[in-house]
């Protein structure tokens, strides 16, 4: 078995097998370019420090996941005064082709839901 570095070895139980060490990685369903993008559509005025705490990366990888977002028009920045203002072009299609039936701004609005909506 291959260990994955930085994994935390746990134990496992496999239906007909003894209990087994099992590398499990901490790992998320999300990127942090969606984590970073879901950030900023929900605050579009906070700061990229801000986000860079929130989603559990440096500040530098969250200038870079922005840089690339911006890039490929899922984010625009306006200026005012002396802060940032992000739009998410939520009108734009998931990049994956197991996705690229739905658009962004679907992702972002069901990420965005509150628990206690009746809408789920």
């Amino acid at each position: 078995m291959t260990k994955l570095a930085g994994a935390k070895p746990s134990t496992a139980k496999v239906a007909g097998e003894e209990s087994r060490t099992v590398a499990s990685a901490n790992w998320t369903f999300m990127t942090n370019h969606t984590h970073v993008l879901l950030s900023l559509y929900r605050q579009p005025d906070q700061r990229l420090r801000d986000v860079a705490v929130a989603v559990g990366i440096t500040e530098r990888m969250v200038q870079r996941v922005v840089a690339e977002l911006v890039e490929a028009n899922y984010l625009m920045i306006t200026k005012q005064g002396r802060c940032n203002r992000y739009t998410v072009n939520a009108n734009l299609q998931l990049r994956h082709p197991l996705e690229k039936h739905h658009k962004i701004g679907e992702l972002l609005d069901l990420l965005s839901l509150d628990p206690g909506d009746d809408q789920a």
